[in-house]
């Protein structure tokens, strides 16, 4: 499953345009304008062991470019903000993650000059591939577009996204640090030279932007026509096993869960797919795994092909129907993606590892190694 992350970027155009300009930062102008289920399959019992390694794994250079762009980004900031935007890594906070509104920890981008936004936005390069960042700017443009068409440009403010520091950031922490607002929440741990990405969600409303300079912007794209696609190649007999539900969920079934724990895997086991099926259903596991820098998505996608391409299991709920709700998800003993369309035009989505969402295995790894309790209070 050797994935190449450039072949799934999207085509220039309506659905795949930067979402803002090359300079890696929203234009300024545009930010200031948000039948019954089929029998399930059991789950994977027990917590994960350490003989499991960790997505983290294959990340070296990852964890140490963004060690690099967070303490870069921590010494620009004056005594006051960086007390704001450093806490302990132990600091309850770190886990306390969501997507919706909500008062934050950390410093917000608003809270920020120049300068200081530049070093948080090389920090989120740093941890992101460039579709994954491009995807990024999309979400915070659509903030302000969303802020537009309620009326509400105070409440829908692309500069209330957070960066939270946990701990000292440093080769071998641990440490980690956050982006959180609407629509975002992006989680890294690193310790021992090797970082955990996630929970990792990115949401978009409206889906497909309906008027004005960026009408027909759709920041998720890919995830969205691709899990079409994919419904559509199945079989009347695979659809009716796929297909667990006549509505879709009104949000991600695991919500913002500390675990994302579902009760068995739903839906058409990749084990009853074709091998154009399985590799359609790969290519639409890429668009999430490749959100990240290429050392970091390699190591998801090998644990999944460890764990079994065919132990995947493929669910949808809801319409077919463009425009209409849906969602769909991939659930297999590593990983799981879920994709939420509200209305048909108000996406959710989220990549979880079942055994490092927030370093889980990988700190217990670092402890188990000797290297002790994290120390992560900042001097």
């Amino acid at each position: 499953m050797a994935a190449s992350c450039n072949s799934i970027r999207p085509q220039e155009g309506r659905g795949g345009e930067p979402a803002a300009a090359s300079s890696g930062q929203p234009a300024p102008a545009e930010l200031a304008a948000g039948h019954g289920a089929p029998p399930r399959s059991p789950a994977v019992a027990g917590p994960p062991g350490l003989a499991s390694p960790p997505g983290a794994a294959a990340g070296r250079a990852t964890a140490e470019a963004i060690a690099a762009s967070a303490g870069a980004f921590l010494e620009g900031l004056s005594r006051g903000s960086r007390g704001r935007a450093q806490l302990a890594f132990e600091s309850g906070e770190r886990e306390d993650w969501h997507y919706v509104p909500r008062r934050r920890a950390g410093l917000a981008l608003g809270d920020m000059d120049d300068r200081e936004r530049g070093a948080a936005h090389a920090l989120l390069r740093a941890g992101l591939s460039p579709e994954g960042y491009r995807k990024l700017e999309g979400v915070l443009l659509l903030e302000g577009i969303l802020g537009g068409i309620e009326g509400s440009p105070a409440f829908r403010d692309p500069g209330r996204y957070h960066v939270a520091v946990f701990g000292q950031p440093g080769p071998l922490g641990p440490w980690g640090f956050r982006f959180e607002g609407h629509h975002v929440s992006l989680n890294f741990t690193s310790a021992g030279r090797a970082v955990a990405t996630t929970p990792a969600f990115l949401g978009a409303n409206p889906a497909e932007v309906p008027s004005g300079p960026r009408k027909g912007l759709r920041v998720l794209a890919v995830e969205e026509d691709l899990g079409r696609a994919f419904l559509a190649s199945l079989t009347p007999a695979q659809r009716q096993r796929a297909v667990i539900a006549p509505t879709a969920p009104p949000d991600l079934v695991t919500e913002a869960s500390r675990r994302a724990a579902l009760p068995g895997f739903d839906g058409l086991p990749a084990a009853e797919m074709t091998p154009a099926q399985r590799a359609a259903l790969i290519r639409l596991l890429e668009v999430y795994a490749c959100n990240f820098p290429d050392d970091v998505a390699q190591g998801h996608l090998r644990r999944i092909e460890r764990a079994g391409v065919e132990r995947l299991h493929f669910a949808w709920a809801g319409s077919a129907a463009p425009k209409q709700s849906h969602y769909y998800r991939i659930h297999g003993p590593t990983h799981l993606i879920e994709y939420d369309n509200r209305g048909g035009d108000h996406i959710h989505t989220v990549f979880r590892d079942l055994q490092d969402d927030f370093g889980d295995s990988l700190l217990a790894r670092h402890l188990q190694q000797g290297h002790g309790a994290p120390a992560g209070r900042r001097p």
